[in-house]
């Protein structure tokens, strides 16, 4: 069994001959280029991190790092991953006094406090403080905005990106035996990202402006699948799985009601991922924080087939329940290890034991999980912790045996 067939088979809940692994093939299952550096060096390997996405300062996965945590999966990145920096060609870059790869473009100018600021025509976009390890964005998106819908047009992707597509995607699929995840969500994220630059505004307009809302989100979609139509006809089956981006979920508790939830954006989403299901033979990965299990029947019904991160420390994202409840319905993607806690500050013994008892109450082995960690690994990650949580993905022997 390859890895492109484990993915596959793990996302059909049908039986793998190990845990499937991904690591890096989305931009919420990576590696901060801080605690990648000190992996490389631990792990002897002598290549200079790339840093394919400088919003959240994620490096790419080398081969040979992916080959040695045996990564199942392989991003198909956006040409323009963060603030509309082209990933084509990159140069050497001082960061913090390491040496890396960065976008040909990217061009931080001093903030006067020793941090750095990105600009776009003359005005900030971005931020990253003097001891911060990733930019926190500046600019403020329609649902902040409440733009004039009459004159308003969703931003389209480049046609320049359609033939990247089909390189890329022809590339990764002929070169590699990996499940190839391409992200492709409405233009903006629907609840959570659309109120970048003033949520709270966002907020009061989502629960009082039902035809507006109704409205913005039938542009949105209306673009989505357009966009969706334009992704197939350039990468057609060379993908397997397609990732969209959402967060519904507080540490605590949803951020919206079920009714909300399904009164206001169900059928939006759903008429995205409806083409999806009618028209390709991908799967549909959510990433979805936090506490979402009072969402989880209504996601399911809008057509996702794989939830990540699984939050396991959030409130009720138990794994036990979570496989009990849910388990035949959907497939979980992550779930490993507490990434707030145990990942960064316990020891690689504890990290291997609290994993283990993770995969456990998933039984990776009968299909329907993949391994990864808890969103992406932070900067003050150890090495040695890293290791431990992919080693115990690697050698799992299941408490039962699949077969009595």
């Amino acid at each position: 069994m390859n890895s492109r067939q484990r993915i596959l088979n793990a996302l059909k809940h049908q039986p793998v001959d190990r845990v499937p692994v991904d690591l890096g093939g989305t931009r919420q299952s990576g590696i901060s280029v801080f605690a990648y550096q000190k992996l490389l060096k631990a792990l002897e390997i002598t290549s200079v991190p790339h840093v394919f996405d400088v919003y959240q300062m994620l490096a790419e996965i080398d081969d040979e790092a992916a080959q040695r945590f045996c990564s199942d999966t392989v991003l198909l990145n956006r040409p323009a991953t963060a603030f509309g920096l082209s990933n084509a060609t990159y140069k050497p870059f001082d960061l913090r006094g390491m040496d890396v790869m960065v976008p040909t473009d990217f061009d931080p100018q001093s903030d006067g406090h020793r941090g750095w600021i990105l600009t776009r025509n003359g005005k900030t976009i971005a931020q990253m403080p003097e001891y911060g390890y990733y930019f926190d964005r500046l600019e403020s998106y329609p649902g902040a905005l409440h733009p004039d819908l009459d004159t308003w047009k969703p931003p389209q992707p480049q046609d320049s990106d359609w033939p990247y597509y089909a390189r890329q995607s022809e590339r990764l699929y002929k070169e590699t035996d990996k499940a190839v995840v391409v992200a492709m969500g409405p233009p903006y994220e629907l609840f959570n990202g659309i109120g970048q630059g003033g949520f709270e505004d966002w907020m009061i307009t989502f629960a009082t402006e039902d035809d507006y809302v109704d409205r913005l989100f039938t542009m949105l979609v209306d673009q989505w699948i357009e966009n969706l139509k334009r992704l197939h006809d350039a990468v057609s089956d060379r993908v397997q799985v397609l990732q969209i981006a959402d967060d519904f979920g507080t540490q605590f508790a949803p951020f919206l009601s079920p009714q909300m939830f399904c009164d206001k954006l169900l059928e939006h989403y759903k008429r995205g991922l409806d083409w999806v299901h009618a028209n390709t033979d991908w799967f549909v990965l959510l990433h979805s924080d936090g506490a979402i299990v009072p969402l989880l029947d209504a996601i399911i019904q809008m057509g996702v087939d794989a939830i990540n991160p699984v939050q396991t420390t959030a409130t009720d994202m138990d794994p036990a329940r979570l496989k009990q409840r849910f388990g035949n319905r959907i497939t979980f993607w992550g779930g490993s290890c507490d990434s707030q806690g145990t990942l960064t500050n316990a020891t690689p013994t504890v990290i291997s034991d609290e994993t283990r008892n993770n995969l456990n109450q998933f039984k990776p082995l009968e299909g329907g999980y993949i391994f990864t960690s808890v969103h992406n690994i932070q900067a003050n990650v150890p090495a040695a912790n890293i290791i431990a949580l992919y080693d115990a993905a690697m050698t799992y022997i299941p408490q039962e045996p699949l077969c009595p």
